[in-house]
Order: structure tokens, then sequence, then C-alpha cells
């Protein structure tokens, strides 16, 4: 089970940062986003190494990391502009392939919104 929380309503420029609690342990995990009528997209990856993975779009103002011993996946995002404004999903049980790819990940959360405005 996977549960997103962290998320809510910032100027641009604000920041955030993005949690999401798991039950069952599992080295690679991701945030993904989807915005009204555009497909889901990584946004940041993560495995055991660990090895880190972004979406050119975040590179430089997202940071991913992981506490194994609280079991919760964070995402710090900083300088938010409106464009990022979408349901974020975290994802665990990566299986292969692109790790910023959604078809990748078994298991999802439910969502938290972000929302920038300008």
């Amino acid at each position: 089970q996977l549960v997103e929380s962290g998320g809510g309503s910032v100027q641009s420029g604000g920041n955030l940062r993005l949690s999401c609690t798991y039950t069952r342990g599992n080295p690679s995990m991701a945030w993904f986003r989807q915005a009204p009528g555009k497909e889901r997209e990584g946004v940041a990856s993560i495995d055991d190494l660990p090895k880190t993975t972004y979406a050119d779009s975040v590179k430089g103002r997202f940071t991913i990391s992981q506490d194994s011993a609280k079991k919760t996946l964070y995402l710090q995002m900083n300088d938010l502009k409106p464009e990022d404004t979408a349901m974020y999903y975290c994802a665990a049980y990566f299986s292969g392939g692109d790790r910023l790819d959604r078809r990748g990940y078994r298991y999802w959360g439910q969502g938290t919104q972000v929302t920038v405005s300008s």
C-alpha cells in the first residue's frame, strides 16, 4: 500500500515536500504526475544504489530521496512553476525498462494534488 501526502497550493517560486509511505520495502520507486488532459509522466526515480533519475523539466529543482527505516519516499520540490500543477503519484515495484515509464511499475498510490499559481 502506498499513501501520498504533502500536496497543496503554492505560488510560483514556492516549495513543497511530498511524502509517500509504504508498507513493504522496495528499492526502486518513483514519482509521477498527471495534469488534466495529459498523460501520466515520470518525474523522478530512485533505486537502491541509490541512483536517481529526473525528467528534464524538473532537473535542478526537484530531489527524490528515500528513508527505508521510515518506509517513506520523498519528493522535495523547489522553485515550483505553474506547469508543475498536477496530481502526483508514487509508484513501486519496478519491473524493468525506462525508470520514468509508468508501464514499469506495478503499484500506485492514490495521488496528492499540487497546484501552483502564477
